[in-house]
């Protein structure tokens, strides 16, 4: 699903606001709220990061929420659109902290429920397209787990291991893709073990390495099942 209003023609002092959120009616009822401004603009929206980029680049702020339904993790999605030299503010439901934390990590300019008022969520699109921070309580509180959250930091070698085994690989099999031996990839396994238990963030099975992967950005978000 991608979304384009046909805005009005941009005056100067406008913002150019894109959207992107799985939810159609999201992005139907934030274009109607950006619509009826005169300092901002709708100028489209999509189910994925990938999907507004290709309706327009030219953006002064992108409006993301943060679980969408192809997997993405906030942090890539952020960067992907920083790599296009656009902002990011989070619209959420106020979903798993660890989210907000990652969208933290990756530098958005705030983060701002649902179900603020209308007004308070303009102003704060106002503010983060303007490129300045948005203070929110959600944000303040991302801030201070942000700073509480240690990352890991994984060689290349135990990265790959990480990802293949987390994903539901047994060990055998990530030896044979990798061209390791079983032991030498139980013992990637024990020293990636090891480094999370020092951060603070126990792994000691193969769930939580899941979970720890997926915090990380190492492995896509699962899918949120759609009826």
């Amino acid at each position: 699903m991608s979304t384009l209003a046909n805005p009005a023609p941009q005056a100067d002092n406008t913002f150019r606001i894109g959207v992107v959120d799985d939810h159609e009616t999201s992005v139907i009822g934030l274009s109607a709220m950006i619509s009826g401004t005169t300092d901002l603009s709708f100028a489209g929206g999509g189910s994925t990061v990938d999907e507004l980029l290709e309706v327009t680049t030219d953006l002064d702020l992108a409006v993301l929420d943060l679980r969408l339904g192809d997997g993405t993790s906030p942090r890539s999605n952020v960067e992907k659109l920083r790599s296009h030299g656009i902002e990011a503010l989070v619209y959420t439901s106020a979903e798993e902290a660890f989210l907000v934390r990652s969208a933290a990590a990756a530098g958005v300019l705030g983060v701002v429920r649902k179900s603020t008022r209308a007004a308070d969520v303009l102003d704060a699109i106002r503010t983060a397209a303007r490129g300045e921070q948005v203070a929110t309580m959600d944000w303040a509180a991302a801030i201070d787990a942000d700073a509480d959250f240690v990352d890991v930091n994984l060689s290349p070698r135990q990265r790959q291991v990480l990802e293949l085994y987390a994903a539901g690989e047994p060990a055998a099999r990530v030896a044979a893709v990798t061209g390791l031996s079983g032991d030498t990839v139980n013992q990637y396994l024990g020293r990636i073990r090891q480094k999370y238990a020092a951060a603070g963030r126990p792994a000691p099975t193969k769930t939580d390495l899941y979970k720890r992967a997926v915090e990380d950005g190492w492995l896509p978000m699962p899918r949120r099942f759609r009826h």
